[in-house]
């Protein structure tokens, strides 16, 4: 696992860029950082658990506190706060985000909801 070397909250395009010692940069939304987030809230606490997060469109990145050497917390402009978010989860998010976003987007539409 590749340590993070810098953690930038990009207000203006309500992005969080993680920097990593090996040279990967990552640049997430804060709209797909909080509605994959772990936390329970979301994903359930088991297999088929996992919540749809409707209406975060414009949700924003509030405050990034970390935890330990291996992770952060994202405190959202919704009031959610409990997603830990580890470097390798950062990494693997940054690597399958075209594929959870369309899901994301399809499941939305089957359920009749919106991102707004």
């Amino acid at each position: 696992m590749s340590a993070v070397t810098e953690i930038k909250l990009r207000r203006s395009t309500n992005t969080l860029e993680i920097s990593f010692e090996d040279g990967k940069l990552v640049s997430l939304a804060a709209e797909f950082l909080r509605v994959e987030s772990p936390s329970a809230e979301v994903q359930g606490h088991g297999p088929g658990q996992a919540k749809l997060v409707a209406g975060k469109r414009d949700v924003a990145i509030n405050g990034v506190e970390p935890t330990g050497n291996y992770a952060i917390r994202l405190i959202f402009s919704d009031g959610h706060d409990t997603g830990i978010y580890s470097w390798d989860l950062l990494r693997q998010l940054d690597r399958e985000y075209a594929i959870r976003w369309r899901m994301y987007l399809h499941r939305l539409d089957e359920a009749g909801l919106s991102r707004g």
